[in-house]
C-alpha cells in the first residue's frame, strides 16, 4: 500500500511551505446546518467536511485523524531528510535514521537488484530436506519480521502481571483475517481469486514459469486454508479467558508433537523459562499436524511466498506495484501508491521510532503541553470515580474494587522517559532490506530477552508521532503519544469545551476500556482474575447486551452490517468517554472558566461538536467492506451516532424530544 516517488526528493528539504496547516479544534465551515442536530447529529456536524472533501488518490479512508498524520508526516519528513546529509557530526541516533531513511529512497538501487536481497532467505528454504530442519528456519524467518507458520514473542503474564512470559500464538496467513478463507459471498469468493492471481504474479516476479507459478498459488492457498480453520475467530480473541493457556515446553511438545519447540526456542534465542503462554492450544495442535500431513515441498513453497511477500514493499518496483495491487486497489480500494517519502517516513517511524521520535518531540512536543494534559486526564479521572460511586446496579463490594483499579491506573503522556537505544543495530546506506532485518532482529531480541524478567512498566507500545493512544489492562495503564495531543484533538490555547469533546473524550474512551468486557476481566496490577460479583457481572452483561444488539444494527455500507461483539468494547469506551467528558464539563463550569458562547454554541453543545467533528471522515466502499470484518472500532459516522443518542445531556443541550432519531427510545449505557 506504499508508493514510489522521484529520488530526487532526497535533495529537497521540505519547505515549510509545503507543511499542511494545522487542523482547527472547530470548524464552523463543516456544519451541515439544513440538518436538525437532533435528526442527523453527525450529518449536521460532519455534513460541510463530507462534502468538500475527498479521498486522497493515495488513501483508503481520509478524515481529521488522517489530516493530523498526514501533517506530521511532513514534519517528520523534515527531520528525516536533515538527518539523512552524510554529516559527520550526526549523533548515532540521526545517522541511523537519516541512513534507513536514504536508503530507503534510494529507488533506483532497490530496482537495480529486483529480487536478489531475497536470496540467501530462499536459497535456505530451497535447502531444506525436512520437517526437523524447520524449527532453525521458522526462527530465521520470524527474527526477520516474516509471518509464517506461527508467532513468537513475549507479554505480560495475564496471571502474573509483575513476570515476562514467552507467547506463541497463530499466524502466517495472508488474507487480512481467517474468516476470508471460508466466506461464500460473491465479494470474498472475488478476494479470494484476486489474492490467488497475486500469489502467483509474486512467484512469477521470483522467475518461476506460469504454469508453476499457478500451482504454486494454489498450493499457499490450500495451506493457508488449513491453517486458517484451526485459528481462533476474531471475536473470541477478544475474550482474556480464551487466549490463555499456560504451559510447559514438554506440555507444549506433547499437545503438538511434531514441531521440536525446544530446538526452535533455542534457535530463536529465546531465555529458558519455566512457562509459555500457548494462545490457542487448538492451533498449536494444528500447525503441528500439518507439518506430518502436507507435504514438505509444500511447506516450502508457502514459506517461499511468505518471504517474498513481507519484503515486497521494500524490493523492486515490479514487486511494490504487485503488493499495492492487491493490497492497495483490490482489498482497499486505493487508487494511487503513496509518494515514496510517505512509505519511507513510515518505514523508520516503524524500526527506529524512538530516534524518529525524540527528534519529533524535541522540535513539536513540550512540558507544557505534558502539564496541560496532566489535568485534563485528571478531571477525567474524578469523573470516572463519581460515574463509579452513582452506579446503583453495581454492589458496594465490586464498586470499591473497581475504584481500587481507577486509582491504580497510570498515565503516560506525550513521550517515554526512557528511550531505546537499538544497540547492534546495522544500518547500511546501500542495502535496505538488510537494514530493514537488522532492525526487525533487534527487535526480536528486544522482545524475547524480556522472557522471565520483571516487566518494564516504563515501556510505551506506540511511537511519539503517533496519532492515537491505548489502554493496556495488563499494566493498568492509559497512553497518550505526542502526536494525538493537537488540534484538533488537544489546542492547549483553545476552548476547554471543545477540548473535553475532542481529547477528553479520547482520555475517557481509554479509561472506559479498563472497565470494558476485555478490561474489566484484570485486576488493578493486571492480573487476570475475577474480581466481580456474580450478580454485578449478570448486570454487566445485560447492559453490555444492549449495545451490542444496538451497534450490530448499524450498516457501514448498504447490506455490510458492524459486528456488535467484534466492537463492544470500543463501542463501550466511546459512550463512557462522552458520558465522562459531559460530568468533567459540568464540573468545569462551576470554576467560572468556561466561555458561555463561543461561535453561537453553549459549552454542552460545543462538547459534542467537538467530539463529533474529530470523527468526520470518508473512506472507500473497499476499505468499509474490510474493516466491518477485521476493526473492534466502528466507523466514524457511528462513534458518532451511537453515543449521543444514548447521552441524555445531548439531547437538553440541542433540545431533541423523545421519537427524535438523536433520542433512542432505549438507550443504552454500561459507564
Amino acid at each position: 500500500m506504499n508508493a514510489f516517488a522521484l529520488l530526487l526528493a532526497l535533495a529537497l528539504p521540505a519547505a515549510a511551505a509545503d507543511l499542511p496547516a494545522a487542523p482547527s479544534s472547530f470548524d464552523p465551515s463543516a456544519l451541515d446546518r439544513s440538518v436538525s442536530p437532533c435528526s442527523d447529529f453527525y450529518q449536521y456536524a460532519c455534513g460541510g467536511w463530507v462534502k468538500t472533501h475527498e479521498i486522497p488518490a493515495d488513501q483508503s479512508r481520509w478524515g481529521r485523524f488522517q489530516e493530523l498524520a498526514e501533517r506530521n508526516k511532513t514534519i517528520l519528513r523534515g527531520i528525516l531528510e536533515k538527518a539523512s546529509a552524510d554529516d559527520p557530526k550526526r549523533t548515532p541516533s540521526q545517522a541511523r535514521m537519516g541512513d534507513l531513511y536514504a536508503a530507503c529512497m534510494d529507488e533506483d538501487a532497490a530496482d537495480a537488484k529486483g529480487a536478489l536481497p531475497l536470496k540467501p532467505d530462499l536459497d535456505a528454504i530451497a535447502a531444506l530436506s525436512s520437517v526437523r530442519e524447520m524449527p532453525a528456519l521458522l526462527a530465521r524467518l520470524h527474527a526477520e519480521g516474516v509471518n509464517a507458520g506461527f508467532s513468537f514473542g513475549s507479554d505480560q503474564d495475564f496471571k502474573d502481571a509483575a513476570r515476562v512470559i514467552g507467547v506463541v500464538d497463530q499466524g502466517g496467513l495472508g488474507l487480512p483475517d481467517r474468516d476470508y478463507y471460508f466466506r461464500t459471498d460473491p465479494k470474498s469468493e472475488q478476494i479470494r481469486r484476486e489474492y490467488l492471481w497475486h500469489v502467483a504474479k509474486t512467484f512469477g516476479l521470483l522467475g518461476d514459469d506460469p504454469k508453476t507459478a499457478a500451482a504454486e498459488a494454489d498450493t499457499v492457498m490450500r495451506v493457508e486454508t488449513a491453517l486458517a480453520k484451526v485459528s481462533q475467530d476474531r471475536v473470541t480473541r477478544r475474550d482474556p479467558d480464551a487466549t490463555y493457556h499456560r504451559e510447559t515446553v514438554k506440555q507444549l511438545e506433547g499437545l503438538a508433537p511434531g514441531f521440536d519447540w525446544g530446538r526452535y526456542f533455542v534457535d530463536a534465542g529465546a531465555p529458558r523459562s519455566r512457562w509459555l503462554n500457548v494462545v490457542s492450544t487448538g492451533y498449536a495442535a494444528g500447525f503441528s499436524a500439518l507439518l506430518s500431513s502436507e507435504p514438505l515441498a509444500d511447506w516450502k513453497t508457502y514459506l517461499r511466498w511468505h518471504d517474498a511477500s513481507s519484503a515486497a514493499p521494500w524490493l523492486s518496483r515490479d514487486f511494490v506495484e504487485e503488493s499495492f495491487d492487491f493490497g492497495g486497489r483490490k482489498l482497499s480500494g486505493v487508487k494511487e501508491l503513496q509518494p515514496r517519502w510517505k512509505r519511507c517516513v513510515g518505514l523508520v517511524d516503524g524500526e527506529l521510532g524512538h530516534d524518529l521520535g525524540r527528534a519529533y518531540v524535541a522540535k513539536e512536543f513540550g512540558a507544557e503541553g505534558k502539564a496541560r494534559t496532566q489535568r485534563l486526564v485528571n478531571a477525567l479521572q474524578a469523573a470516572l470515580k463519581e460515574d463509579l460511586k452513582g452506579l446503583d446496579w453495581m454492589s458496594a463490594r465490586t464498586r470499591r474494587r473497581a475504584i481500587e483499579k481507577l486509582s491504580a491506573i497510570t498515565d503516560k503522556i506525550g513521550y517515554p522517559d526512557k528511550w531505546r537505544d537499538y544497540k547492534g543495530v546495522k544500518i547500511e546506506r546501500g542495502d535496505l532490506i538488510a537494514s530493514i532485518r537488522s532492525a526487525d532482529a533487534y527487535e526480536t531480541r528486544r522482545e524475547l530477552d524480556k522472557i522471565g524478567k520483571p516487566v518494564d512498566r516504563q515501556e510505551w507500545g506506540m511511537t511519539p508521532p503517533t496519532v492515537n493512544a491505548y489502554y493496556n489492562a495488563q499494566l493498568n495503564e492509559i497512553v497518550f503519544p505526542a502526536g494525538i495531543l493537537q488540534p484538533p484533538f488537544f489546542d492547549r490555547a483553545g476552548d476547554p469545551a471543545f477540548n473535553l469533546g475532542a481529547i477528553g473524550v479520547v482520555i475517557g474512551h481509554e479509561l472506559t476500556h479498563g472497565f470494558d468486557d476485555e478490561g474489566r476481566k484484570f485486576d488493578a496490577k493486571g492480573n487476570l482474575r475475577d474480581w466481580w460479583t456474580k450478580r454485578d457481572a449478570a448486570k454487566f452483561e445485560a447492559k453490555a447486551q444492549c449495545l451490542e444488539d444496538q451497534y450490530g444494527s448499524y450498516e457501514t455500507i448498504p447490506g455490510v452490517k458492524l459486528n456488535g461483539k467484534l466492537t463492544l468494547g470500543e463501542n463501550t469506551a466511546d459512550n463512557g468517554g462522552v458520558r465522562l467528558a459531559t460530568m468533567a464539563l459540568a464540573s468545569l463550569e462551576k470554576t467560572g472558566t468556561v466561555p458561555a458562547e463561543v461561535d453561537g454554541f453553549t459549552p454542552e453543545q460545543r462538547l459534542y461538536l467537538g467530539f463529533a467533528q474529530v470523527w468526520c471522515q470518508k473512506q472507500t466502499d473497499k476499505t468499509a467492506r474490510l474493516l466491518a470484518h477485521v476493526d473492534p472500532h466502528s466507523p466514524g459516522r457511528w462513534r458518532v451516532i451511537g453515543p449521543l443518542s444514548n447521552t441524555p445531556e445531548f439531547a437538553k443541550a440541542f433540545s431533541c424530544k423523545p421519537g427524535d432519531p438523536m433520542v433512542r427510545a432505549k438507550a443504552c449505557r454500561v459507564w
